[in-house]
């Protein structure tokens, strides 16, 4: 049977292993959440580069877009025709000039004709990287459950700002606003209405944006 002055000194080892082994779980878990983050950044930021195109050349009066890049894109052919003819020195009849146009007219015609299959092909694609988005997002989730709310709940009360600078810019202010609204949601975390702006902040605000505010955004413990 071991003296007690040994058995105090196991048990301070089997602490300091514990303890090495926990901080080393517990960086793994922030840089596992780290490479979730820039995956979700990516997926968001090709979801929303997405959902513009759709917006601008698929939506209901996207048709005068079209139209007017059609024009634009005679006016280009003319230059480029009337350019290639003072270099060259030589003179194109008009009917080659009106059957460049009536081409152009033509392919015109036939992408305006594909316009809603192509439409439904890029609805598929945003609905996947939604898909990708949640699913990044609910695992930042998870892995925020075992380190980054822990931190928060043990420091608060913190305001986004002060978050942002002790992880260097690793994370993006808009992630971390989005991640810590998931405890505000659940009531662990209260994000103080000491200002109105931390209010009415919508959680997608762009970090250019959030970075007004992220200062006067302070999240205090519930737990």
């Amino acid at each position: 049977m071991p003296s007690v002055s040994k058995t105090e000194d196991i048990d301070a080892e089997h602490i300091n292993r514990d303890n090495v082994g926990s901080h080393q779980h517990h960086t793994r878990l922030y840089e596992l959440l780290k490479q979730r983050e820039q995956y979700w950044w990516q997926a968001r930021q090709q979801l929303l580069t997405r959902k513009e195109r759709k917006m601008v050349w698929y939506s209901e009066n996207s048709l005068m877009m079209w139209l007017l890049w059609q024009l634009v894109g005679y006016v280009v052919v003319a230059m480029v025709l009337m350019l290639i003819s003072n270099l060259l020195d030589i003179v194109l009849p008009l009917w080659q000039y009106i059957a460049l146009f009536v081409l152009q007219t033509v392919i015109f015609v036939f992408m305006l004709m594909a316009k809603g299959r192509t439409a439904n092909k890029l609805q598929r694609k945003i609905d996947k990287d939604e898909m990708v988005s949640e699913e990044a997002f609910n695992e930042m989730v998870i892995l925020a459950k075992d380190s980054l709310f822990p931190d928060v709940h043990a420091n608060a009360p913190i305001s986004l700002k002060q978050l942002y600078d002790y992880f260097e810019g690793q994370f993006h202010l808009t992630s971390l606003h989005r991640l810590l609204q998931k405890e505000v949601d659940t009531g662990r975390l209260l994000l103080t209405q000491q200002q109105l702006d931390a209010n009415i902040l919508p959680p997608d605000l762009a970090d250019d944006e959030l970075d007004d505010h992220a200062s006067e955004m302070i999240y205090k413990s519930m737990i």
